[in-house]
């Protein structure tokens, strides 16, 4: 069993190239990690006009996201991703959740 997970993101202005050119060459390993951690069908969004991104992926019911943050991998991209994103202390992108409020199956 999976659930949907969504949140924003915010990009900082002049990057959003860059921040695609980056995904699109999404390194292997941290590919591999998101799905070992129990992510999957996992899309980011963009609205131009603000620069905020919207994501959206499944949590297996077993998932180990809350773990990702210890994980040297994840931890790299997230410093090699800092210069473009809003982020907390320590690179964590800056994440707001979403509220679900409609879906159709």
């Amino acid at each position: 069993m999976t659930t949907t997970h969504a949140f924003k993101m915010q990009l900082k202005p002049g990057v959003v190239d860059e921040y695609k050119a980056r995904h699109d060459a999404i390194w292997p390993e941290l590919a591999d990690l998101l799905r070992e951690s129990g992510i999957s069908d996992y899309s980011i969004f963009l609205d131009e006009d603000t620069l905020s991104l919207f994501a959206v992926l499944k949590l297996a019911d077993a998932n180990k996201r809350d773990a990702l943050p210890d994980h040297p991998v994840m931890r790299k991209w997230w410093d090699h991703m800092a210069p473009l994103m809003l982020v907390e202390p320590g690179n964590k992108p800056r994440e707001w959740s979403l509220k679900p409020m409609f879906h159709l199956a």
